[in-house]
């Protein structure tokens, strides 16, 4: 069996990639699993520092090859697959800083009688066989930042990449092997869904990173072997307050890039505005006219904007969500519309019903809602209401809003006059509720991919 990997675009394909059965991955995680058992064959920190650092510098001497294959692939516009291809350099760097940056601690022991004559240290061991399944928004860091850290941490990893984009996690994959990195320490698994839930809930599996679907990253966890641990990473319906006599301008710009970077396929994408009734309709025009600047086209061009959606589906269905918000009752500012069997124009509608999908539901689409409120806390309470919580943001001039934003908001992160999408890769990066399990950033899975071992010396006395 094979995937066919097809342009998002023009829907051409551009390679065929061989799909992994049951028998090879079974045959991984037997090789995983000894790898781990052997303790005298780990690598050792330093071979780990060394074929990360080559790997950095391969992936420098290539990284336009990279991003336009970002581009191809995924569709994502080439000025924003160039931003990707430098974010997943310098998330291979972060895993040699974490590991600079890491390690163990003591653990005082004489704060009793009890342990009194003992001292106690910690070291990080890896956890064993870790299994990644990647999204397809971002086919070449969120790969990074699942195998990076397991290679870092010196975890055997096998990765099966979205099958829409597994181009770059073929290549990124090789480009560890290059750079001195065994083949059985990493392996490139592309394979059906069926044979993925093998691998994931298969009891060799010691760590399971999983980004993409709520509705399948949860279902998978259900199914984990007793002892797996896991990280999930999942979307939102991102909610921003803007607070009344902000400067528009900035706010807008803001927004616009937060909203439609990547036509919207974003896991903490702009979603939901709240501006103050009295500046809505202003606002929201403000917002659409500047929508409709947006160039929407060709990703491989340099100008495009908003390239297209990963399939034709997408494009169907925020077609429908946006159809069935304006019947309910929501005003369409601009957009709207396809504007062909891939692409969809950047849409901004004002005061959709709560009940419509596009109030409830993750967009993942070019599309924007605009809500108007009186009190700034029933607009936190409608923001806060959905059973999602990823990254919020609020735009104020007043530190008493910002402080009460940042209290009152219910994601694990509040952006004070920035977009929703913002993202360094080494800050933590967390799904709440529905949004996800675990801490993501580099550091941080380093840690969820090792354990915290102890030792502990029990001094002999002079007496004894």
């Amino acid at each position: 069996m094979k995937t066919i990997v097809h342009n998002p675009f023009d829907r051409s394909p551009i390679a065929e990639v061989p799909l992994v059965g049951w028998a090879q991955i079974d045959e991984w995680l037997n090789e995983a699993q000894l790898l781990h058992r052997d303790r005298h064959g780990w690598l050792a920190v330093h071979e780990r520092v060394a074929i990360l650092r080559r790997a950095a510098d391969i992936m420098r001497e290539r990284a336009e090859d990279l991003a336009l294959q970002i581009v191809r692939e995924g569709g994502k516009p080439l000025v924003d697959a160039r931003v990707e291809a430098g974010r997943a350099i310098n998330s291979v760097d972060l895993c040699v800083q974490a590991l600079s940056d890491g390690g163990g601690h003591e653990i005082p022991m004489d704060l009793t009688e009890a342990g009194a004559g003992r001292t106690a240290y910690t070291f990080r061991e890896p956890i064993g066989p870790v299994v990644a399944i990647s999204a397809f928004n971002h086919p070449l860091n969120l790969i990074v930042h699942q195998v990076g850290p397991a290679v870092a941490a010196g975890c055997p990893v096998l990765i099966k990449p979205a099958l829409e984009t597994p181009l770059s996690c073929q290549s990124f994959v090789g480009i560890l092997h290059e750079a001195g990195l065994p083949g059985a320490w990493c392996r490139f698994a592309p394979c059906s869904n069926n044979v993925a839930e093998r691998m994931v809930t298969d009891p060799r599996t010691a760590f399971f990173s999983f980004i993409g679907s709520a509705k399948i990253g949860w279902m998978l966890r259900s199914k984990l072997a007793p002892g797996t641990r896991i990280a999930l990473e999942h979307g939102g319906a991102a909610p921003v307050i803007v607070d009344s006599g902000v400067e528009r301008a900035a706010v807008i710009a803001s927004l616009l890039k937060g909203g439609f970077y990547h036509s919207g396929q974003v896991c903490v994408s702009v979603q939901r505005v709240f501006v103050p009734a009295a500046e809505l309709k202003d606002f929201a025009n403000d917002l659409g006219r500047a929508a409709e600047k947006l160039v929407v086209g060709d990703p491989a061009d340099a100008g495009t904007q908003c390239g297209p959606l990963i399939r034709t589906e997408e494009v169907d269905r925020v077609e429908r969500w946006v159809d069935e918000a304006i019947a309910a009752g929501g005003t369409l500012v601009c957009g709207g519309s396809r504007l062909s069997d891939t692409l969809f124009s950047p849409t901004v509608i004002v005061d959709p019903p709560e009940s419509a999908k596009v109030s409830q539901e993750e967009i993942f689409g070019p599309v924007i809602c605009v809500y108007g409120y009186d009190d700034i806390d029933l607009a936190i309470e409608q923001a806060n209401a959905l059973p999602y919580a990823f990254q919020a943001a609020v735009f104020t001039d007043r530190l008493s809003i910002a402080n009460h934003c940042i209290r009152s908001l219910t994601g694990s992160a509040v952006m004070v006059n920035d977009h929703t999408a913002f993202r360094v890769d080494w800050m933590p990066f967390a799904g709440l509720r529905r949004s996800g399990l675990g801490v993501g950033g580099i550091a941080y899975t380093m840690e969820d991919m090792s354990i915290e071992k102890m030792a502990v010396w029990n001094w002999p006395t002079a007496a004894s």
